[in-house]
């Protein structure tokens, strides 16, 4: 989320107006976070938000790095009656490549904010910093075509990108074969099972990694629909998707291995404008995940998935402290024990998803094909 108080911070912000009850001025969110935290720098360099993030990026190298980008890259002044808008400059867009973006997800409930104008400038934006994108675009043709990344060696990394409504996204986003919108979900049924996997179907080429992302679900809270993990175990016994990358939560949630496919059900936010607001700190949304999942293509299975705890302080990704690792360890272990994972802390500082009757993180270590980072 690198709109709203990030965008205020880097060198070219777009105009600071806002249109909601909680504040009419993006500044207001910097401020907050200042009183919070301290002093922040304005007109930062493009890397400043990612801070030691960019450390963990080259010490392991990926053949993708991908995120759902969670606001609207544009100047336009139309914005959507919602609430809440979130916009950043097409200027400082340029952070994206700083962390060398592959893929933007942005089936989201946020990308249309100022518009379809909006998301026309968004994909612009994109497309000139050579940044591939799923989930949205100028027609529903467009909006439902997967991001197709080369990893090399003959192996393609296929993201598919779609929003629920479960969400909060509005049915009148929804693509269609006349306007640009995204990529919408109108349910979780059996039928969105068969549509998802015959475009899989469609696409799919020998040893080619497919990556689904879903935008779904509440914001807060570790509960779980019974419908989203059903869908999910449909999804993966229809298709060969090797990660579920959901998104929409503000923190990170449980974590299922089913028939060695990862389920991702919130990765939580990576970065956001929210120090100093209040109300939701027992779930430590200042508290973020970088996840580096290594898969075979010669079969789709996640054979090892690691995560880095990181923590947001003055708009900037920090080291936590050991106390803050523990506590987001813990709290990631009993979520996911319901799912029959377990999460360990490794020497080196990062966590390990175990699962079933997994080898040791030695063998699996000797074994490991590709790095794709969601």
């Amino acid at each position: 989320m690198t709109g709203r108080g990030i965008d205020q911070i880097l060198p070219q912000p777009c105009d600071p107006i806002l249109y909601e009850t909680y504040a009419t001025s993006a500044l207001h969110y910097v401020q907050l976070a200042e009183e919070a935290t301290g002093p922040i720098p304005r007109q930062v360099g493009a890397s400043y938000v990612w801070g030691a993030a960019l450390n963990e990026l080259n010490r392991t190298p990926a053949d993708a790095r991908i995120i759902n980008l969670e606001t609207s890259i544009t100047r336009s002044a139309t914005f959507e009656p919602k609430g809440i808008n979130y916009r950043m400059s097409p200027e400082n867009a340029r952070c994206l490549s700083a962390a060398g973006v592959d893929c933007c997800v942005l089936a989201n409930n946020h990308v249309l904010d100022w518009g379809r104008s909006g998301l026309l400038d968004t994909l612009t934006s994109l497309n000139k910093l050579k940044i591939k994108f799923a989930g949205a675009g100028r027609d529903l043709a467009q909006a439902s075509a997967p991001a197709i990344l080369d990893a090399g060696s003959g192996t393609r990394i296929i993201v598919f990108a779609f929003a629920s409504v479960t969400s909060g996204v509005p049915r009148s986003w929804a693509a269609t074969q006349e306007a640009a919108g995204v990529n919408l979900l109108t349910d979780i049924a059996d039928a969105s099972v068969a549509q998802i996997g015959e475009q899989v179907k469609v696409v799919r080429r020998p040893g080619d990694v497919i990556i689904v992302s879903i935008h779904w679900g509440p914001n807060w809270g570790y509960a779980i629909a019974h419908d989203q993990i059903r869908f999910a175990h449909a999804l993966l016994e229809r298709a060969p998707i090797s990660i579920i990358h959901g998104h929409s939560s503000h923190h990170p949630k449980a974590i299922e291995v089913y028939q060695n496919r990862v389920i991702l059900y919130g990765c939580g936010d990576f970065l956001n404008d929210y120090e100093g607001i209040g109300g939701y700190r027992q779930f430590r949304d200042d508290l973020v995940l970088m996840y580096f999942a290594e898969i075979d293509p010669a079969t789709g299975d996640v054979v090892a998935l690691e995560m880095v705890p990181l923590q947001l302080r003055r708009f900037q990704l920090v080291p936590p402290s050991i106390g803050d690792v523990d506590w987001l360890l813990r709290s990631l272990d009993r979520e996911s024990r319901m799912f029959g994972s377990r999460v360990e802390l490794q020497p080196d500082g990062r966590l390990t998803l175990c699962w079933g009757q997994r080898e040791s993180l030695t063998r699996f270590r000797s074994t490991r094909r590709r790095s794709l980072r969601p």
